[in-house]
């Protein structure tokens, strides 16, 4: 039994583990900047959705009411926690105005994707195509 205490595994020693990350580390802080637009880009998507949802709230208000809802309370729909609240939502929700046959409500980026500055601003209207007015 004791022949198998005895046996050598092989393994990275403490040198050879910090080299490799430092060799990932450098290939991180290359690759981070190519990556950068897809990460906007996937942020944009989370409001693009929630704008998605917005509409078919509004519509089925419209169905029901025959007019828009001004707001958002009135609406099947609750708007997730931003990452300010302890949530995971990068945009903030507002109708912005709402008539018999039309609305317009707007998403907010609360945070600065890539750090220059400009926040990234998306909108949709009656027709549901989500517009992004400003971009990050």
């Amino acid at each position: 039994m004791k022949s198998y205490l005895n046996k050598k595994v092989p393994a990275l020693n403490l040198q050879e583990m910090l080299i490799v990350l430092v060799i990932i580390g450098i290939l991180l802080l290359i690759a981070l900047p190519n990556l950068m637009p897809l990460i906007a880009k996937t942020q944009a998507i989370e409001a693009q959705t929630q704008l998605k949802a917005i509409y078919n709230a509004q519509t089925t208000y419209r169905y029901m009411y025959a007019k828009y809802s001004p707001e958002m309370t009135a609406l099947d729909y609750e708007a997730p926690r931003t990452v300010n609240e302890n949530g995971n939502a990068n945009y903030s929700y507002e109708l912005l105005e709402a008539t018999n046959a039309s609305f317009k409500a707007r998403a907010t980026a609360i945070t600065d994707f890539d750090g220059d500055g400009v926040f990234n601003v998306w909108e949709i209207d009656e027709n549901g195509n989500p517009k992004q007015i400003v971009k990050d």
